[in-house]
C-alpha cells in the first residue's frame, strides 16, 4: 500500500473552443477498470450527437491499468495525449472523456494532439488534484496545565490536528505520517516530560489539496 500519492477530486469537467471545434474535458476518480468504463459509457450516451468522445484512464497502485481511445480521431492524436497528462501529472485512479464537437476546421495531427493534451489539463485544474497520505492517527492525553502549551507546539508542527477532546483531562487527535510514528511519539514524550498517555489509532488515508496552477 503506497504511503502517498496523487489523485483527482471526486469528478468535474470544463470545455473550451478550438479552431470552431469545442472540446468538454470531463474528469473522474475510479478504483476499477469496470468503473472506468462505466464512465466513459456514461459521457458517450450523455453525448451520442458529437463527432468525438476520446478517453483514457489509469488505474492501479502502480498503473498497472493503462487504456486509450482515439474514438475516430487519427491514431495517436487524442487517447494517447490524454494518457501522457495523466502520466506526467502522476494521477493514479483516473479516468478522462474528452468530448468534441467539430466545427469545421481541421487541425491536423499536432492541433488535435495539443487540443486533447490541454483541455485534459483544463479539465483537471477545474476539477481539483488531491494528495492522498496514509497517517497514523494517535490519541495525546494530558493534564489540562500542559494544554495550551502542547495545542500552541501540535499547530505549529507538521503534524495534523484533527480534533480536541476536553473531559477530565485533554485528548489531541493527532495524525502523523506513516513511517514518522517513533519521531512522533519521541517528540510529544519529550515535550511532556513524559506526563503523556500516548495511544495508537487506525492508519488510513487523508486527502490534502495540491495547488495546479
Amino acid at each position: 500500500m503506497l504511503n502517498h500519492y496523487f489523485t483527482v477530486k471526486l469528478e468535474g469537467s470544463d470545455e473550451q473552443i478550438i479552431q470552431k471545434s469545442r472540446f468538454i474535458g470531463y474528469v473522474k476518480r475510479v478504483t476499477s477498470e469496470d468503473e472506468a468504463q462505466q464512465f466513459i459509457q456514461a459521457i458517450k450516451k450523455k453525448h451520442a450527437d458529437a463527432t468525438h468522445n476520446c478517453s483514457a484512464y489509469m488505474i492501479g497502485e502502480h498503473d498497472q491499468i493503462q487504456k486509450a481511445n482515439d474514438d475516430g480521431e487519427p491514431s495517436g492524436t487524442a487517447g494517447v495525449p490524454i494518457l501522457e497528462v495523466l502520466k506526467k501529472r502522476q494521477l493514479k485512479d483516473t479516468a478522462v472523456v474528452v468530448t468534441r464537437y467539430f466545427g469545421g476546421i481541421k487541425l491536423g495531427a499536432g492541433g488535435l494532439i495539443r487540443a486533447y493534451s490541454s483541455t485534459t489539463s483544463l479539465a483537471i485544474n477545474t476539477t481539483g488534484v488531491v494528495e492522498r497520505k496514509r497517517m497514523k492517527k494517535f490519541f495525546v492525553t494530558v493534564d489540562y496545565t500542559l494544554l495550551g502549551k502542547l495545542e500552541n507546539e501540535l499547530r505549529q508542527s507538521d503534524y495534523l490536528l484533527e480534533e480536541t477532546e476536553y473531559l477530565d483531562k485533554v485528548t489531541f487527535h493527532v495524525r502523523t505520517l506513516v513511517g514518522e510514528e517513533s519521531g512522533f511519539s519521541d517528540w510529544i514524550t519529550d515535550l511532556t516530560s513524559g506526563n503523556v498517555d500516548l495511544k495508537e489509532g487506525e492508519n488510513s488515508y487523508i486527502e490534502v489539496d495540491v495547488s495546479t496552477e
